[in-house]
């Protein structure tokens, strides 16, 4: 490990990203991260501190984020094979939060502990500044928070493992303990080496206390009288744009949301799951081709019929700004990724625009630049599509108050609902059928963490899938899976009071970072002074 210390940390990188799912794997991913620990504690100067920490997040994120290059392969006007440069050359910038969490953890432990702890010092350092890095990388340039280092300690399904103090701590502070675990394992291995005996009932007891939380399962909690009834239509990535299947996934979606008996639901459609435009006052030419023969009013009651009179409906739709644009003409000048709130009779009672958008994606940052170069977004179109002002809770009367969160907006903590309106439940559409294999169950484990944190309950519906639905203690209640069409019915589960850090917010993983940093610089000294005491 010393001799090869570049190759091992790319190695380390690698083992740990099989943490998130789909594998999930937290019993390869500590170790290999207690290895991480203790080699660059070991690093004979910063610099070779930092390069090592560069290569594990680089190695580490370019494997968790693999997904991203299936999004290519789902676009004609670039080559499928730029996304897998995309995703190491997007991995360069990335792995600097992980380097300088390293180079913050090294030059404190030098310089501010002043009784040498060793590891333990080291280790509660890059504790505390992994929280902070986290932090910084989920807002500094819009913001890339995906994966947090945490979602490894999620339990299964039915459990929430480690990821149950989320309430107390938030997500990047959970991002944290992996390191105090990793930690953990290096002190009862590093005992082993002194006193076998004595190591191995440590090593014993360590492994215990980390297995134990991620196999208790929780108990289902108490519903609402909310009755939902929420849609995953398979809507393939690939037709998902032809006109020509527009009708056909209509006519899918509606068999999957024909009411039956079942009134007064709340029934949910994904993201992507209207190609029509709703919105009235557009030029006309914008309802050309519309499924409903051009007519939003007439598309709107189709819905309206389709869910039953007195349902509302939650979907995804795109909307347009309409205005003056360069030529002289009156069109479209941008988009909107939305969520229209309809009722039985097919009015619009609510709206919500996505406010975290996806570069790249929904926009091309630097387009005056880039745009020469030949590249372009990744979704159809050529409109950039506009950021909404941020959370907002939807009252929808009887179905209760909705916070909408669509798509990859559900990834950012602390983000997520509007705190001085809070919802009693969080609606988050989604395409997930540009994401591969990886994406959907990371995808979903992030927004059970948002579930626990915020102690609310988190309902998702996706065109392809996973669509699940998720209890306040991110207990997954029901799910539709990856490549089916279905529908789920229940209750939507009770929200419970706000939690810590739904109070707090980031303050309060900021504030477990300020702990560590405090608890690294303090226990050694005050070790140092334990021998004059005597």
């Amino acid at each position: 490990m010393r001799a090869r210390p570049a190759f091992t940390s790319i190695l380390l990188g690698l083992a740990a990203a099989c943490g998130y799912p789909p594998f999930h794997a937290w019993w390869i991913a500590l170790p290999a991260l207690a290895l991480f620990v203790a080699l660059v504690d070991q690093a004979r100067s910063w610099r070779g501190a930092v390069w090592q920490g560069w290569l594990f997040g680089w190695a580490h994120l370019t494997l968790a984020n693999n997904w991203i290059a299936t999004a290519f392969t789902h676009q004609a006007k670039m080559p499928e094979f730029l996304g897998w440069l995309a995703v190491p050359l997007l991995c360069i910038y990335l792995a600097l939060y992980p380097a300088l969490a390293v180079l913050i953890a090294h030059l404190a432990k030098r310089h501010l502990a002043k009784a040498d702890a060793g590891v333990l010092t080291f280790g509660v350092l890059l504790a505390g500044a992994w929280i902070i890095t986290e932090w910084l990388r989920s807002w500094a340039f819009t913001g890339y928070p995906w994966p947090p280092l945490g979602m490894i300690l999620l339990g299964g399904w039915k459990q929430a493992g480690w990821a149950a103090l989320l309430p107390w701590m938030g997500t990047y502070a959970l991002s944290g303990l992996v390191i105090l675990i990793a930690l953990g394992l290096v002190g009862a291995t590093k005992a082993l080496s002194v006193s076998p005996a004595r190591g191995a009932i440590a090593l014993i007891g360590v492994s215990a206390v980390i297995v134990a939380p991620m196999f208790v399962s929780n108990r289902a909690g108490e519903d609402t009288a909310v009755r939902y009834a929420l849609i995953q239509p398979l809507l393939p990535q690939d037709e998902i744009n032809d006109p020509t299947k527009f009708d056909e996934q209509f006519a899918r979606i509606s068999d999957l949301s024909s009411p039956g008996r079942e009134e007064g639901r709340l029934v949910l459609w994904p993201e992507s799951a209207i190609p029509d435009y709703l919105e009235d006052g557009y030029p006309q030419r914008y309802y050309a081709g519309m499924t409903a023969g051009g007519d939003p009013e007439l598309a709107r009651r189709r819905i309206g019929s389709v869910i039953g009179e007195t349902s509302t409906l939650l979907t995804g739709v795109v909307n347009l700004n309409i205005g003056p644009r360069e030529d002289g003409s009156i069109g479209a000048v941008s988009a909107r990724n939305s969520v229209l709130a309809i009722n039985g009779s097919g009015d619009i009672m609510e709206h919500y625009a996505k406010a975290h958008l996806v570069p790249y994606g929904e926009y091309l940052p630097m387009r005056e630049w880039l745009e020469p170069l030949g590249m372009d977004r990744l979704v159809a179109g050529t409109l950039d599509y506009e950021p909404g002002p941020g959370p907002r809770t939807l009252d929808l009367g009887e179905q209760g108050r909705a916070g909408i969160q669509i798509c990859y907006e559900i990834v950012f903590s602390g983000q997520s609902v509007d705190r001085e309106n809070r919802p009693d439940y969080i609606f988050n559409p989604s395409n997930d059928g540009w994401f591969g294999s990886w994406g959907p169950p990371q995808h979903l484990g992030q927004a059970r963490m948002r579930a626990m944190e915020e102690g609310l309950p988190v309902l998702r519906s996706t065109t392809t899938g996973i669509s699940a639905v998720i209890d306040a203690d991110g207990i997954v209640r029901g799910t539709i899976a990856r490549g089916e069409a279905g529908r789920l019915d229940g209750y939507v589960p009770e929200a419970k009071p706000p939690t810590l850090f739904a109070r707090l917010g980031n303050a309060l993983p900021l504030g477990w970072a300020a702990l560590l940093f405090a608890l690294a610089i303090g226990l050694p000294r005050a070790l140092a002074l334990l021998p004059a005491r005597r």
